[in-house]
């Protein structure tokens, strides 16, 4: 008797899970090598909601953060194709060594502003588009950025003249070119030697964005922000797309459109935390220098050899969409 109520009991729990729906039709899990209050992380959270939402819960993504699923970046391209994770988000540029194309976010000084940065990513999505399907058995689901890089200092940086002598942390290779270019020193430093350094008189400056500008407390120990715009990285989130294909049309569709609707979610919500970080950084001491536009210009200039290099041996997709894009902004 008691196995028989047992047995009627699973039953019983089986069918209320049917009928709430509560089990989703096919689950995916979601890589994120960034911690959990990071915004690209919570982004892809709440993509996962809406994914939810809209496919009346047939289709369950589940994030796991910081890199707990054992991937740390560089190798995450490969890793989608393969299905070794079936989807992640991955920073464009860290994969730029796996795929040349997605190394054009970050060339140096190519974009000047947010806005700028929204445009080279819509010219740039339909050949990204192109290559994760094609080379990379993949789709790009949405494409979400960084705040922009500029440079903090101890005393006011207003020409490139200023830019020389300068002792600069910086965090890729791109950062130390643009730093030799203008005759400083590049420090190439893990973030949390940062601070010491700066204390000590080790470096005297550092290139990066107004989150970490809050983080590192940098009006502790510096005095100015120059919002430069060194280079504006952006994140890819992708899924096998073999693992995509395997959805029925309605729900393709339906995660087709979460992900526009997230990636404008994404683009309007980093503004808004680029912004309140700055102000941030202002309310405790730091002072934001104007950059004017024959600075811009300059600096343009000076490291117009290290965006040509990289054109030099960029695939042709590559070339089309720089020149798209300076062609759309009139510096062509």
């Amino acid at each position: 008797m008691r196995k028989v109520l047992a047995v009627l009991t699973v039953f019983c729990l089986m069918a209320g899970v049917m009928a709430s729906g509560a089990v989703a039709a096919t689950r995916w899990d979601a890589n994120s090598v960034w911690p959990p209050n990071n915004h690209h992380t919570q982004g892809l959270e709440e993509f996962a909601e809406l994914v939810n939402e809209k496919t009346g819960g047939e289709l369950e993504i589940v994030v796991h953060s910081g890199g707990a699923l054992g991937y740390k970046g560089p190798e995450l391209l490969k890793a989608v194709r393969d299905g070794l994770v079936p989807m992640s988000d991955m920073l464009t540029s860290g994969v730029a060594g796996d795929e040349p194309l997605f190394a054009i976010p970050t060339l140096p000084f190519l974009v000047r502003g947010f806005d700028e940065g929204k445009l080279l990513t819509d010219i740039c999505r339909p050949y990204f588009d192109k290559v994760a399907e094609e080379k990379w058995n993949q789709k790009i689901l949405y494409i979400a950025p960084w705040p922009a890089a500029g440079i903090w200092t101890q005393k006011e940086v207003k020409s490139v003249a200023d830019m020389a002598g300068l002792k600069t942390r910086t965090y890729d290779k791109n950062g130390a070119l643009v730093m030799k270019a203008v005759d400083a020193t590049p420090y190439p430093l893990p973030f949390s030697e940062v601070y010491s350094s700066l204390a000590t008189g080790l470096i005297d400056s550092v290139l990066t964005s107004t989150p970490t500008g809050v983080d590192g407390k940098f009006w502790e120990v510096l005095g100015y922000f120059e919002r430069i715009d060194i280079t504006m990285a952006t994140d890819l989130v992708t899924v096998n797309l073999d693992t995509f294909n395997k959805l029925d049309a309605d729900t393709q569709a339906a995660v087709v459109e979460a992900g526009q609707e997230m990636e404008a979610r994404m683009w309007d919500k980093v503004a808004k935390i680029d912004k309140e970080k700055e102000a941030l950084c202002n309310e405790n001491g730091i002072v934001s220098v104007p950059v004017s536009a024959e600075f811009m210009d300059e600096l343009s200039g000076v490291t117009e050899p290290i965006r040509m290099e990289w054109l030099e041996t960029a695939p042709e997709d590559g070339q089309k969409i720089v020149a798209e894009f300076l062609e759309e902004v009139g510096r062509n």
